[in-house]
Parts: structure tokens; sequence; C-alpha cells
């Protein structure tokens, strides 16, 4: 390491003009302390800060860049995206190209709308699953963060629940009151809910697998016990899989688990890291939205040409054989290699991982909800933090979120840190 003092002048540099120095508020580091890094480059499995440091990386841009940084493939889309025009206002063939292999690749997308962010998508969901039902409230769990839209800032995850903001001042009442969000692997809890509003609930939205808590799989019988309920009532099911879609599986978690939801929300892997988001589902739904039906959505730069390009690279480069298979081996091994690891050094640890996706809670208590997340010992992941990024290497900052593998790291940047937590952890 050759220290940061770039990094700490820059961001004493951004905090006058932006506020907190981020524009997105986990990137200020205040869960974990010290001075955020500027980063300049990424290759590989690598990113590398204004100053000249190099880390292997764990957090991939919060998900997206399951290849690794500037991957030859996606680069050279992008390169000839660009240079045709980076925008248009107008339907693109490439957008017909990755509608139609979005549609093939996820169970229950029979249309799709592209849009610009995860949270445009969950927010243009939810508008339509009220629409086609007629109903205002809507169901979701406690750490789950679906974006940043007036009815999903209720208990929820990732940068709210880091910074401890109890939903967010500015979201009237009103709105808030119409959400219900409930304890996470809990049907109980779901069946209260529609017993208590009925005819009321037009749609539940759920992470099949959350992570934005940390990584909480859903239990047996979770998701199939939201189906019916779902079924039962009339609700229109939403699955939020702007993490998950092409992250766990081909198809994303609806594959891997076999439900199929209504609705499903993308983003993030589907634009090989430029901003994109899609939100898509049964036919006779997504008929609703304009100009087809009443239902009004839009975006200037939705289905934007050159992030197109970059998401349907990615997802080319995505079905080579054993891509899966691959990215579960690595974070399998990782995942118990560092659980080894802290039981020789007497460390509480708890790890849940589906595929490339974990977290590692510094709880010995199983992790399976929000509530099971907060015991968590923040003081002792900030320590580790800090301390493997002093190994060179680079964690999401803050206790809640998910590490991402991606398959630019190869079995000696696992073992490296592995060795980095061992460490860390002897110290």
């Amino acid at each position: 390491m050759t220290g940061f003092a770039t990094s700490e002048r820059l961001f004493k540099l951004a905090q006058e003009l932006m506020p907190g120095g981020v524009n997105s508020p986990v990137r200020a580091w205040q869960a974990v302390g010290g001075t955020p890094r500027l980063m300049v480059r990424g290759q590989g499995a690598r990113i590398f800060d204004v100053d000249g440091n190099a880390y292997l990386d764990y957090m991939a841009s919060w998900g997206p860049l399951i290849l690794g940084h500037a991957h030859p493939q996606v680069v050279v889309a992008i390169e000839r995206a660009a240079a045709r025009g980076t925008s248009f206002g107008a339907p693109t063939p490439e957008e017909i190209e990755l509608a139609q292999t979005l549609t093939a690749a996820v169970p229950s997308l029979e249309m799709v709308r592209l849009v610009s962010s995860g949270t445009e998508a969950c927010m243009s969901a939810l508008r339509l699953a009220r629409a086609a039902t007629g109903r205002p409230r809507v169901i979701k769990f406690d750490g789950c963060y679906h974006g940043h839209a007036d009815s999903f800032l209720v208990a929820a995850g990732s940068g709210v629940l880091t910074h401890a903001i109890p939903g967010s001042p500015g979201v009237p009442q009103e709105i808030a009151e119409l959400t219900i969000s409930l304890p996470y692997n809990n049907l109980d809890a779901v069946h209260w809910a529609v017993k208590e509003y009925p005819q009321e609930i037009a749609a539940l939205i759920v992470e099949p697998v959350a992570g934005n808590m940390g990584v909480a799989p859903p239990q047996p019988g979770f998701l199939e016990g939201l189906r019916r309920v779902c079924d039962d009532h009339g609700i229109i099911l939403i699955f939020d899989e702007v993490i998950t879609g092409f992250r766990v599986a081909w198809g994303g978690a609806q594959a891997l688990y076999g439900i199929k939801p209504d609705l499903t929300c993308l983003g993030k892997i589907i634009g090989g890291g430029l901003p994109v988001g899609a939100y898509g589902g049964r036919r006779d739904l997504m008929q609703h939205m304009a100009p087809a039906g009443p239902v009004y959505q839009a975006g200037t730069l939705s289905g934007n040409p050159v992030a197109v390009a970059a998401g349907q690279a990615t997802l080319e480069a995505l079905q080579t054989p054993h891509t899966y298979g691959d990215l579960e081996e690595k974070g399998a091994w990782l995942a118990r290699e560092l659980a080894q690891a802290a039981a020789r050094q007497n460390v509480p640890l708890t790890i849940n991982r589906v595929g490339s996706m974990l977290t590692l809670f510094f709880t010995d208590s199983p992790v399976a909800n929000l509530e099971d997340a907060k015991k968590s010992d923040l003081d002792r992941f900030a320590r580790f933090f800090q301390g493997m990024l002093a190994e060179g290497v680079y964690l999401p900052p803050s206790q809640f979120e998910a590490w991402f593998v991606s398959l630019a790291h190869t079995p000696d940047d696992l073992e490296k840190t592995v060795a980095a937590a061992r460490r860390v952890w002897s110290r």
C-alpha cells in the first residue's frame, strides 16, 4: 500500500460539492470509518485507486460485474455502440435483441420493458400492480431494499439500514401507511397481513434471495408459500431480481428455485456495469403499460444503446458452458475456507451464501431475517473491513451487504483472500 493521501484530498473536496461527498450514501464509509478510496481503474478481479493501490474486489460495482472489470467482450461492445451514437430517443434493433434474450432466459418474462435503474423497475412494477388490481397496498419485507421510491423506504435494507434511517424524511405518511413490511422468511406474518387487509393488497414484492440485509436465503417453503398466498388472494407476486437476476443462475432465482412470479424486476448484470433496469412478466399485465394500455411510464434513456450493448455482451459471455458451475464452486470454496479460518481463531461468524453471493455476519447465530442480521457485531465488521483493506482486499463497506465473486477471480485470488482474513483475525 502506498497510502491514500490523494483519496483523502479529493474526498475533502467532494464533501464541499456533493452531500456527504458521494452520489450514493454507502460509498461514504460511515459504517466502517476512514476515508473512502477513489477508484480510477478496474481490470479483471482488481480495482486501482487514485493513489496507485491495487485491491482484490468483492464489491463488483455492487453486483453487475460478474465477468470482472473491463471484460474485453463487453469493452468492445461498448466501443462499437458508442461509435454509432450514444442515444437516439428512438427504438433500436439492439433493445429488441436484449428483450429477446431476457424473455428467453427468465421463466416469468412474457414481455419486458427496459428502464434505467433497478429503482425505476421496482417503482414501475408496483404502479402496474396497483393499476391492474385496483388496490392500494403493498407487502414488502424488513431489510429488503427495492430502490428509493417512496413506497419502498419502509424498514428498508442496503444504505438505509447501514445508516440506520427509519424510512426517510420526505416520504408522506399517507404513502408509507400503504406499505406493510413483514419479517423475511415468515409466512405466518404474510397470512396475518392478508387477513388484516382483505381485498386491499395489490402486490407482494420480495427479493427471492435477500441481499440488502446481507445475504439471507429463502427458507424451504417460503417462496412456494408466497406464491400460494398470492394466488389465493389475487395478489400480484413481484420478484425483485435486480441482484439475483443472472447472478445465482441463468434465469435468476426463479429458475434456481422453480417459482414463477407474476412480475420480475431486473438490473445490474443485464447492463454489464452501465445504468439499466427492466421489469416484465405476464403478457396480460404488461399490456396495461402505455402505449398499449393506460398505465404511464417513460424514460429518455430507457433502452440506451450503449447500456444495451454492454448487457447483451455480458449475457452472451455468461452462456459459456460451466459458467454457473464455476461460480458455485468458487463461492462454496471461499465460504468454506473463511468459515474454517474464523473457527480456528474463535471468531464468531455465520456465513450465508447462494452461488457467488455471500455475507460474513459477525455473529454465531443463524441469520434468516433482518432481526437476526442486526445481532452482528458491527464494530468487529468495521475492524475486519479496515484490516482486509490494508491487506489489499476490497469488501462492501457495510455489514449488511453481499460480497460478489466474479468469473475473473482465480483460485489464487481466493486463496490470497482467505490468507488475508487469517492474518486479520490473528492480530
